[in-house]
């Protein structure tokens, strides 16, 4: 089956070239894109029967979760209801990405102005050491908006799993190590949910501006 649809494309495609050079002597458009159609639905159909119900971004990605902030107050997924908020998983060890990620979200939320209605967390994947005493020392080179969340790993483990972090200590002593993680920034929505992977590493202008649609 999956022959004759490569078939099909490739005789589509040759048709497509005789359209285009012949002076009207080949396929016709209308034609090409009806065929175009049909391809397109019977693919979408396939995918659809094959894989069974179709999961969204917004159902796999987020979730509750109550931890101890920065500040030392306790907070949960509530606290960020009602504006558009970002969220980075790492650590405050990390030798460089989440030190230049935090740069450039912190870029991004001062570029929006200071009396703009959105949120930043910082999650971290190393408990052990990021104590909230360690993320206020930490997060103090950054947007006082950015709030550091920690706890403990029964805590921590399933926001991870919620947002689909992946998170492992590589060998090394007791007190030096790195942790490999995730490194996705994700936009979530004023209601939580989901939208979309962020680019932070962009001009700071044009990803508020982007923020900003979600105001």
């Amino acid at each position: 089956m999956a022959n004759g649809s490569k078939g099909g494309a490739k005789g589509v495609k040759r048709g497509a070239k005789g359209a285009q050079t012949a002076s009207g002597q080949g396929i016709s458009k209308p034609l090409l894109i009806g065929v175009g159609a049909v391809f397109a639905l019977m693919f979408v159909a396939f995918v659809y029967f094959t894989s069974g119900k179709p999961t969204t971004s917004a159902e796999t990605i987020g979730g509750p979760f109550q931890l101890t902030a920065h500040t030392g107050q306790q907070v949960t997924e509530q606290d960020f209801l009602g504006r558009p908020f970002l969220v980075f998983f790492g650590y405050t060890h990390c030798p460089d990405i989440c030190h230049t990620t935090l740069f450039e979200m912190s870029e991004i939320l001062r570029a929006m102005g200071p009396d703009a209605k959105v949120g930043a967390l910082f999650v971290t994947v190393d408990p052990e050491r990021d104590t909230p005493e360690a993320l206020k020392d930490y997060l103090s080179n950054f947007d006082p908006r950015i709030i550091g969340v920690t706890g403990p790993r029964a805590s921590l483990d399933p926001v991870l799993r919620e947002y689909r972090i992946f998170s492992k200590r590589a060998p090394g002593k007791e007190e030096d190590y790195s942790v490999d993680h995730t490194t996705v920034v994700y936009l979530m929505d004023k209601n939580g949910r989901f939208v979309s992977p962020f680019n932070v590493a962009r001009r700071p202008a044009e990803a508020a501006r982007e923020l900003e649609r979600h105001l």
